[in-house]
């Protein structure tokens, strides 16, 4: 791969992530504070997304990849986006925002597939390469936070406004990007291809059978992170909360270095038993700490993201891309991805939407009751996990 093109698939990388963590980390904030939306209202704003990852695969299997140049499509994707971005900030009611979340989610998640095809189409060695062009898309995520922090913009709709002009700016930039031809109409790709249906063989395996619930069930403390610790951390004062949500990103990209080191050492199971523990830990301090003498607390809680991300959900798709073997891999990896950010993620968002309004006390929430229940839930999978996950030592 040339240098040139390393470097614009860098900065592809770089914004296609920006823009996501540009608008997502805050939504909730800033739902609560200009539309004055339920922890309800909130969660179904943040499913929208799951939805998107439910039904990209078709868009991308079925359409995309079998009739337009991936760039091409990109750049018109986030042109359009960049456009529902900027209506999102005009709009003042809760269900009309949610519809263009959800047409821009639909819009967006797309872009993610393409840009890895994008990359992957330009590269020789895919297994060095892809790594030191994606942790831009990382830089890219942290960056959008301090930018957020350092302006003081997280309450505002100001965060949308950078969202939709850096979409509209690699909407324009994708169309310099190297060219990704479109894969032949003869590929024979169909629905069940494009959703994985042919992993399901997977599931003959017991161990990845209960590793597969266990990773679904586990979507749902985690969209309790996502969608309510940037408004909790605002409730209870905590300054800068974007940009020191950034920290959870920073130790993501630190402890994915461990993970080639630990995953043939101690094993998946220890692997997803330290993810799993990591959960239990991060909520409790979000439960116990607060901005006087708990403080510390709430950072330990923002970098356990790292173990709490990468011991399970980057280690269950290694876990996924060995059961699945070559003929099958990105099938399974393509399963794996629908029943954790679309299904699990679906129904987490609506869950936690229901408990944060059931702790909610005149304009405040008792966030301690409220993370108790992700804590407990963590709790539930962990023994779940230990009861039953019973996987072979290979020699």
């Amino acid at each position: 791969m040339k240098n040139r093109t390393g470097f614009l698939l860098a900065i592809m990388m770089f914004f296609e992530y920006f823009i996501w963590g540009a608008w997502y980390v805050t939504m909730g904030t800033y739902m609560g504070e200009h539309l004055h939306a339920s922890g309800f209202q909130i969660g179904a704003a943040y499913s929208a997304l799951a939805i998107a990852t439910m039904i990209s695969p078709f868009f991308v299997g079925l359409i995309a990849d079998r009739f337009f140049a991936a760039q091409r499509i990109m750049g018109v994707l986030h042109l359009v986006g960049g456009a529902l971005l900027f209506l999102a900030t005009k709009i003042e009611n809760n269900d009309a925002f949610y519809w263009i979340i959800l047409a821009y989610s639909l819009l967006y998640m797309p872009t993610i597939a393409l840009s890895n095809n994008v990359a992957f189409t330009q590269m020789n060695n895919p297994g060095k390469q892809f790594p030191w062009i994606r942790v831009f898309g990382t830089l890219g995520w942290i960056v959008a936070g301090l930018f957020i922090g350092k302006l003081g913009i997280e309450k505002t709709s100001s965060t949308f406004y950078m969202a939709a002009a850096v979409s509209a700016g690699l909407g324009l930039f994708s169309f310099v990007l190297p060219h990704t031809p479109p894969k032949a109409a003869s590929d024979n790709v169909t629905a069940s291809k494009a959703l994985g249906v042919e992993a399901f063989v997977l599931f003959r395996n017991r161990p990845y059978l209960i590793f597969f619930i266990a990773a679904i069930l586990v979507c749902i403390p985690l969209s309790f992170y996502y969608g309510f610790a940037n408004p909790f951390l605002n409730e209870i004062g905590f300054s800068n909360a974007a940009g020191k949500m950034t920290l959870g990103q920073v130790s993501e990209a630190v402890f994915i270095l461990a993970i080639p080191f630990l995953f043939n050492r101690i094993g998946v199971k220890k692997m997803i038993l330290l993810g799993m523990t990591a959960w239990i830990l991060r909520y409790l301090c979000f439960a116990y700490g607060n901005i006087d003498t708990g403080t510390w607390m709430l950072y330990a809680g923002i970098i356990l993201h790292g173990v709490c991300y990468d011991f399970f959900f980057v280690t269950g798709y290694m876990y996924t891309e060995k059961k699945a073997g070559e003929k099958i891999k990105n099938a399974a990896q393509g399963l794996f991805t629908f029943a954790t950010y679309g299904l699990g993620m679906f129904i987490g968002t609506g869950f936690s939407g229901y408990i944060v309004d059931q702790h909610k006390n005149g304009e405040l929430h008792n966030w301690q009751q409220i993370w108790f229940v992700p804590a407990y839930i963590a709790m539930g999978v962990l023994l779940y996990f230990i009861l039953f996950f019973k996987e072979k030592k290979e020699a």
